[in-house]
């Protein structure tokens, strides 16, 4: 790139030695252990079942996925703390993952996304949030165009929690395979252990099953559920053995002896797809002039504190070198061109509420990316959209819904991508591409609180319906009675605005080091490119077995 061409270099006055930056990183290092210790829980859960696996002659399922993956390569993980406060609302009990590990890995050069049941932890037994986090892969491998590898063993449904709604949505993990594959995207599954009844609807409508003898069983029906249902006796083997269903009934394609002969195979099968990388890994890639490392110096965890988001993107930019959109009008919205490892890109992020002017912006820069083709990444920092007479009189619904709708529709054209940074507070999660919007991917820093608005005003605000009903009714106010429910619905709000209790409900694809930031936005950066230069060959239905 000549020189002319360069963007400007962005001169921050961040001091990272300042009493101030000391103390956020301070606060944001102790965030990130937290997190940390929470992903650690569910590692430790599974291999508490080692004995037993070893006793097996199995690799438990971290070790398959390890095994699996090309070393040295990066791996991403997606969603490593759904449940968390959900199947056990103790959350001093509570072990993340929702008992599916998943993520995006290198498989013999080829980009896959991966999920492997945790048969670790009960058996590998489907929790509330399991279908949720496979789902989810499912999609990211839909819309990204990368073959999705299925480690399978799964005691199934849990009975003893069963609800008639779980398995009837179910049914969309199904349907999400014959949609892969219909969309000419392979699936590659390694049935390690048992598939049971839904369960065994996973190798069925897989293009590649791979088989281990011994240990792979996938029947509709088990020996007790068949000899409860009618009467009839059948060994496990007889009925979805391994061998049975490699040389009889044909589900299997290929008869390992071992997990780790599983895994080999499957290693071979995905080298043999021809589905390198087309377009990502070949731009060149300036690092930043300014270290990422100062990200932790930056957001504070008290969120009232401003924060300049200009210093976040020159962490993320190539060379730092940022070109500001309209910088000044709407100012309190940023709107930014940068390079992120030589993809271009436009930031779009908040230093304070979006206003009119702010709206307004946000939306001709919205378009102007899409005319491009450019991507955009959404950093999210903001209170919502200004509020008040000047603000409602000067159309901020109807520019607010301007904003939206092309948030909205720019889906058609380019990814999104939204990092939660800090605050993300009432319409502002809609306008700067929350969940709801489906970015192509989301993530959310530690620092990061989401809510309809902050657990004061919500107090605030019930504590000023309450006097008026009371005023109405002439009736005194219990002050008490009014100090418990502020006291209530403040620690409702903070408590579900947590990075962590949100990830826990899937409102992300996971909890990132702000450290990490670059290097993730990069491989999403990557993944994004190589997706829209793939051809596939959709069939009109998927891969149907003989």
């Amino acid at each position: 790139m000549n020189h002319s061409e360069r963007f400007p270099l962005f001169e921050s006055r961040l001091n990272p030695r300042s009493a101030q930056a000391l103390q956020r990183r301070e606060d944001l290092l102790a965030r990130i252990g937290e997190w940390r210790a929470l992903e650690q829980r569910a590692a430790d859960a599974s291999a508490k079942s080692l004995p037993v696996f070893e006793k097996r002659g199995q690799l438990l399922p971290r070790q398959r996925v390890a095994l699996l993956l090309d070393p040295g390569r990066p791996w991403l993980p997606l969603c490593p703390l759904a449940g968390y406060g959900v199947d056990t609302p103790e959350l001093d009990k509570s072990v993340p993952g929702a008992g599916v590990i998943a993520g995006i890995g290198w498989i013999s050069g080829v980009r896959c996304v991966v999920v492997a049941n945790d048969s670790g932890i009960n058996a590998g037994a489907m929790q509330a949030m399991g279908g949720e986090k496979t789902w989810r892969a499912q999609e990211i491998a839909l819309q990204n165009k990368l073959p999705f590898v299925y480690l399978v063993e799964s005691a199934g449904a849990n009975l003893m929690r069963y609800r008639v709604e779980g398995f009837v949505k179910g049914g969309a993990l199904f349907r999400n395979l014959a949609r892969l594959s219909a969309a000419g995207i392979p699936i590659v599954t390694v049935q390690h252990g048992s598939g049971t009844a839904g369960g065994a609807y996973m190798p069925g409508l897989s293009d590649v099953v791979i088989m281990v003898r011994g240990r792979s069983r996938a029947f509709l029906a088990g020996p007790p559920l068949l000899k409860a249902a009618t009467g009839e006796i059948a060994t496990e083997e007889e009925l979805g053995g391994a061998e049975m269903h490699a040389g009889i009934s044909g589900l299997g394609e290929y008869l390992a002896e071992d997990d780790r002969d599983a895994i080999g195979i499957a290693r071979r099968v995905i080298g043999g797809l021809d589905w390198k990388p087309l377009d990502a890994g070949e731009r060149p890639a300036p690092e930043p002039a300014l270290p990422g490392d100062d990200l932790l110096g930056l957001m504070s965890t008290d969120l009232r504190q401003p924060v300049d988001m200009r210093e976040v993107m020159a962490r993320l930019a190539d060379s730092s070198e940022l070109l500001e959109f309209k910088p000044l009008y709407g100012a309190a919205t940023l709107c930014v061109q940068a390079r992120i490892r030589g993809h271009a890109v436009g930031f779009i992020s908040n230093n304070g509420p979006i206003d009119v002017a702010g709206a307004n912006k946000a939306t001709h820069f919205i378009q102007w990316m899409c005319k491009l083709g450019q991507p955009i990444v959404y950093l999210q920092n903001t209170t919502g959209f200004m509020v008040g007479k000047d603000s409602e009189q000067g159309g901020m619904i109807k520019h607010g819904s301007k904003m939206i709708q092309a948030v909205t529709n720019a889906a058609r054209h380019v990814p999104q991508i939204t990092i939660l940074c800090g605050a993300s507070f009432g319409a502002g999660n809609y306008g700067m591409c929350g969940r709801a919007f489906e970015p192509r991917f989301l993530f959310s820093w530690p620092s990061a609180r989401t809510a309809v608005m902050g657990g004061e005003q919500a107090a605030g605000t019930m504590q000023m319906v309450a006097e008026a009903g009371a005023a109405r009714k002439g009736v005194p106010l219990d002050a008490q009675a009014l100090q418990e429910q502020r006291e209530k619905i403040i620690h409702n709000f903070e408590r579900q605005a947590d990075a962590y209790y949100t990830s826990g409900q899937m409102l992300d694809d996971g909890v990132i080091d702000p450290r990490d930031t670059r290097a993730v936005l990069a491989e999403c950066l990557d993944i994004c490119a190589d997706a829209r230069a793939r051809e596939v060959r959709p069939l009109q239905f998927g891969v149907m077995r003989m």
